[in-house]
């Protein structure tokens, strides 16, 4: 599958940004996807995660509160709306997809997946 972010962009401190990660070429629905982020000079670390069909969701403990990850199936998209930005924010995000292994299956770590985005920049200045 291909995936596609999009919907970064730079926001004062406290604004909102609204990143979409759209999918082609296999069924969409078959995965779990994710969201991951990586700021200069530091390790991709986890964001969010949600299953195929959008009953399970999981967050770092860093955007919990502020973040929201969902899914449209019908249009191979998945979104993270980022509320109460702050600077620490700042990083590129990148979407992935990783094979669903049960109905609830999500996964935090970034070795399960195989299919990555490539990323797109979210700036928060402060």
């Amino acid at each position: 599958v291909q995936l596609q972010a999009s919907g970064g962009g730079l926001v004062q401190n406290g604004g909102s940004l609204r990143l979409s990660c759209s999918a082609s070429g296999r069924t969409f629905s078959s995965y779990a996807m994710g969201w991951f982020r990586q700021a200069p000079g530091k390790e991709r670390e986890f964001v969010a995660a949600i299953n195929w069909s959008g009953v399970n969701t999981d967050y770092a403990d860093s955007v919990k509160g502020r973040f929201t990850i969902s899914r449209d199936n019908a249009k191979d998209t998945v979104y993270l709306q980022m509320n109460s930005l702050k600077p620490e924010d700042t990083a590129v995000y990148y979407c992935a997809g990783a094979t669903s292994r049960s109905h609830y299956y999500l996964s935090i770590n970034k070795n399960d997946y195989l299919y990555w985005g490539q990323g797109t920049q979210g700036t928060v200045s402060s």
